[in-house]
């Protein structure tokens, strides 16, 4: 059954405050003066996640041109994460508690691996991980995830002054906005004025 959680709509306002990254680092939610792409993952080391995650990095520079940041979440604790997330260029946040899930409404459900629309994502990102893993490039996950393995990725884009313009919330474990996706709904939202990109 899926967690009965009220889903944050476009339209409506997320309140400032600032999170703390893995790296210890205090990022501001949402940007000042960019858009903010907030997107839910599940746990460290989450072979799906990672699948993902190599297309956002790869395409990491488009994604900062578009006046775009990125601050992903984990629902595992940051001496989890850390491992899984040194060569990252973007803001990780471990929310092991849930409590940015609670607050924005991220559900869980078993269709988040039984659903057949998945199947093939997971079985590419368990052969890449496996390769990647024998490269040294990643590590693996634990056998028992903090927080289990059944969470459904979220992604919601934020405009500077909290305004939620878009957002998705995924039906299965392999269901978020692609990186195509993403630059094309912020190139629907007029350009604000860029902060300094050290600003925090």
């Amino acid at each position: 059954m899926r967690m009965s959680r009220s889903h944050v709509e476009p339209g409506s306002t997320v309140n400032e405050r600032s999170v703390t990254t893995v790296s210890g680092d205090q990022v501001a939610v949402p940007a000042p003066g960019r858009l903010t792409h907030l997107q839910f993952r599940r746990f460290a080391g989450c072979p799906v996640c990672n699948l993902h995650l190599r297309s956002v990095v790869r395409r990491h520079g488009e994604i900062e041109a578009a006046g775009v940041r990125e601050v992903v979440v984990f629902h595992s604790p940051a001496d989890e994460l850390l491992p899984h997330t040194t060569d990252l260029p973007f803001a990780v946040v471990a929310d092991p508690g849930k409590r940015l899930y609670a607050e924005f409404g991220v559900d869980r459900s078993p269709r988040a691996l039984l659903d057949p629309r998945a199947w093939g994502a997971i079985v590419r990102a368990v052969l890449s991980g496996v390769r990647e893993v024998a490269r040294g490039r990643e590590h693996l996950p634990s056998t028992s995830p903090h927080g289990g393995r059944l969470g459904l990725p979220a992604d919601l884009l934020i405009a500077s002054d909290g305004r939620v313009l878009a957002a998705k919330y995924g039906e299965h474990v392999y269901d978020q906005w692609s990186v195509d996706e993403l630059l094309e709904l912020a190139a629907r939202t007029p350009r604000t004025p860029r902060a300094n990109p050290s600003a925090r």
